[in-house]
């Protein structure tokens, strides 16, 4: 059990406050039947190509790398206690010191849907492919570059939370960025919807371009083809 050392803040385990944090989220899912925890098991946060890219991209935010990491300790302790993603906004709530809960708000600018499906051009063939991160590495640049990728730049989101921190990104903030790239292991397309983007348009913009390819090369084999009986026919002096 937790333990108060003289002169010092109370000390508890990290077991101690998984424990705790689940008898807490019990409490709070009983009020809210909804609620969807984020829960951590292992040491990983996320396995998926969209997940482990998400958490990876959280290093550009280099200005709070201070918060970074106790954010991540919070979602492995079971800290999150809710999150909602839709489009252009991310809502949770994190479980905090005194048995406080916090609502954390992130909003985040949209990508233009046309620069993004002429970038990808005929790569995609459908949404499972597009979901397990299976094509060409070099599409990687387009939806994983810092510059102007799928992932928000730092000054792409508005960041909100209703704890007493002062910091533009507190450890509840942090803790819910790093949820979403655990919530994308199992919903990797939320990612698209998150930024605005109409997975069906990559999709059909794909399907368009490789359909042309297919018809330009028909038509070349074609006229191959036509030249190649005419010159049969002079051969054989036939009309």
């Amino acid at each position: 059990m937790a333990r108060r050392r003289s002169g010092f803040p109370e000390y508890a385990s990290v077991a101690e406050k998984k424990q705790k944090a689940r008898r807490q989220l019990e409490k709070y899912q009983a009020t809210h039947p909804g609620a969807k925890p984020v829960t951590i098991q292992g040491t990983k946060i996320a396995s998926s190509f969209w997940g482990k890219a998400w958490c990876k991209h959280l290093k550009y935010y280099a200005d709070y790398d201070n918060r970074i990491p106790r954010g991540r300790a919070y979602l492995k302790n079971g800290f999150v206690f809710d999150l909602f993603i839709q489009k252009g906004a991310i809502h949770g709530v994190v479980y905090g010191s005194g048995d406080k809960l916090y609502d954390v708000s992130i909003h985040m600018d949209p990508i233009e849907d046309q620069r993004l499906i002429e970038q990808i051009g005929g790569h995609i063939e459908n949404l499972e492919e597009l979901a397990q991160g299976k094509f060409p590495k070099s599409l990687e640049k387009e939806f994983l570059t810092e510059e102007n990728g799928l992932f928000p730049r730092i000054n792409e989101i508005q960041l909100n939370c209703t704890c007493p921190d002062s910091a533009k990104m507190c450890k509840h903030i942090s803790a819910i960025l790093y949820a979403v790239g655990a919530r994308l292991d199992a919903e990797p397309l939320l990612l698209f919807e998150l930024r605005d983007i109409d997975t069906s348009a990559l999709i059909k913009k794909s399907v368009e371009e490789k359909m042309n390819s297919l018809l330009e090369n028909a038509n070349s084999t074609k006229s191959n083809r036509v030249i190649d009986d005419d010159s049969v026919l002079d051969e054989f002096d036939l009309e």
